[in-house]
């Protein structure tokens, strides 16, 4: 099953000084406006306070140390990955293992009350014929919010995680390979087959025999990221190989961005400015650096996963990563602040 959670938020995720950053994104009209943020962070771990709760910790990802916080949380949200299922937008998806069902919280948002915290049970999912899969989301419909089922046949030609473009106001998943993107408009066409698009990849890098050899072997997973700042999207290839360390693990050997255009192309590029991608097991995002005070690594994508952490330098194709994972293996996006 994959599991989109797109909720309009004014939720936040801060450290007690918090360090405040601007943002501008682009309007229909062409103009901006000046939101004030968080910087992105991530869920570090839960510090045990009793009646199974923790205090969690989280980590800016412009701070050198983790943050310790008074705020609350269940324990086996941080500790137990089979409960927590998904990520996005502060929010996430758990499957209880008490009753089965799938519910969004908002208890690891670091700025979501911790003595209120909101808990929305997903309706029941329904048994599909045929190896179909589900996606299930909550859009808003006028004033009020509708969950739509959007069933997908054939979920093994998806090798990723659904995206909801702002600048299209469309639901886009890539299909394995990357070569298709498929697009719903669930405003429109609640019940019916997607819109594909198939992209044509240009301007790409020559690789040397061993490097096309490692990545034929690499697992590959395909990911769209849009840029709030400058209206741009992005499609990652993101290329990790099984290694043994104790046990199987996923080790990250190369990632490839290219930048997309509403034509189709998709152009190879090792340049992305000051933007930074982040990857991890939540929706993926990208932020600009220069409204990020101290920030370290421009032109960079940092990722996350069940098995690692590090960051890809786009300009020299570098890798600095580490196979433990820090914290839970989730990045939150910056979240607005009302003034």
């Amino acid at each position: 099953m994959s599991l989109l959670l797109n909720q309009p938020s004014k939720l936040l995720c801060f450290r007690r000084k918090s360090v405040l950053v601007r943002s501008s994104p682009l309007l229909s009209n062409g103009l901006s406006s000046s939101l004030r943020q968080t910087p992105p962070c991530t869920i570090i771990d839960a510090v045990p306070c009793g009646e199974d709760l923790g205090k969690l910790v989280i980590y800016n990802a412009n701070a050198v140390h983790f943050t310790y916080l008074e705020k609350k949380v269940p324990l086996e949200l941080v500790d137990n990955p089979m409960v927590t299922i998904g990520s996005s937008h502060g929010w996430v998806a758990t499957l209880s293992q008490d009753d089965g069902i799938l519910r969004l919280q908002d208890d690891l948002n670091p700025a979501a009350s911790d003595t209120n915290p909101k808990r929305i049970p997903l309706p029941p999912l329904v048994t599909l014929p045929h190896c179909q899969t589900q996606i299930v989301t909550n859009v808003p419909a006028q004033r009020n919010s509708e969950w739509i089922n959007v069933r997908i046949a054939n979920p093994c030609f998806y090798s990723s995680r659904v995206m909801f473009s702002e600048k299209h106001d469309l639901f886009r998943i890539p299909g394995s390979g990357g070569h298709i993107i498929a697009s719903w408009d669930l405003h429109k066409d609640k019940h019916k087959n997607p819109k594909f698009q198939r992209l044509r990849f240009q301007n790409l890098p020559k690789l040397t025999k061993t490097k096309r050899e490692v990545m034929d072997s690499c697992y590959k997973s395909e990911h769209l990221v849009e840029s709030r700042t400058t209206g741009e999207t992005f499609l990652v290839k993101w290329y990790r190989k099984a290694v043994w360390r104790g046990m199987s693990k996923l080790s990250t050997k190369a990632l490839m961005v290219f930048r997309l255009d509403d034509e189709g192309n998709a152009v190879y590029t090792k340049d992305i400015g000051d933007l930074c991608i982040f990857l991890s097991k939540s929706e993926p995002f990208c932020v600009s650096l220069s409204s990020l005070p101290r920030m370290f690594f421009p032109n960079n994508v940092e990722y996350m996963d069940a098995d690692e952490d590090g960051y890809y330098d786009l300009e020299d194709s570098s890798i600095v990563g580490d196979l433990t994972r820090m914290g839970t293996g989730v990045y939150i996006p910056p979240q607005n602040i009302d003034n």
